[in-house]
């Protein structure tokens, strides 16, 4: 039900060893996912879902640079992430967390939650959607998924994270390409 995405353009790309070394400055993940938030997105440019999300990690794992999201069943973007070999996160300027607000607490079941946002989806060449706004895109292929168990949670205070019982699965996806909008 979202805009068809536009092509993107004024973006940098790179790896994520070269971003970590020029772009520290502009991303530090625990200040950003808490602060700022970002948007999972997954699907390709006339068929895509997004979901303000402010979970998740970036780091080294089996060698490979990674990002760590998660999203629960119940939630449209899952369907999109279940079909799709990659996603995205996308990240904005603290300017924009009421538009992500309100991304966030839409279902694009029932509406074009991006336009209510006042946000324009974009996507690469390769379909990766993200957004006009964003300033820094992480496009990712998967390599893992798994849903939380709530039997392997060592600390039992998490379970209060979950009064539904929806609990979430978890996506690792390799960072393919990290995109720095310009100024």
């Amino acid at each position: 039900m979202n805009t068809q995405a536009k092509p993107a353009s004024g973006w940098d790309t790179m790896d994520a060893q070269a971003f970590m070394q020029r772009e520290k400055a502009i991303f530090d993940p625990f200040a950003t996912l808490s602060n700022e938030w970002m948007i999972v997105g997954a699907g390709i440019a006339s068929d895509w879902n997004g979901m303000t999300a402010s979970w998740g990690s970036v780091g080294r794992l089996w060698n490979r640079d990674v990002a760590v999201c998660y999203v629960r069943p119940s939630r449209h973007t899952f369907k999109y992430m279940e079909r799709s070999d990659r996603f995205t996160l996308s990240f904005f300027d603290p300017s924009w967390r009421s538009a992500l607000d309100y991304f966030g607490s839409r279902s694009g079941r029932d509406q074009d939650k991006a336009s209510g946002a006042g946000l324009d989806p974009v996507c690469f060449a390769d379909d990766a959607v993200t957004f006009a706004q964003a300033r820094l895109c992480f496009v990712c292929r998967k390599i893992y998924a798994q849903d939380i168990l709530p039997e392997l949670f060592l600390d039992p205070s998490i379970a209060a994270h979950y009064p539904k019982k929806d609990y979430h699965r978890m996506y690792v996806g390799e960072i393919q390409e990290v995109r720095v909008k310009r100024e």
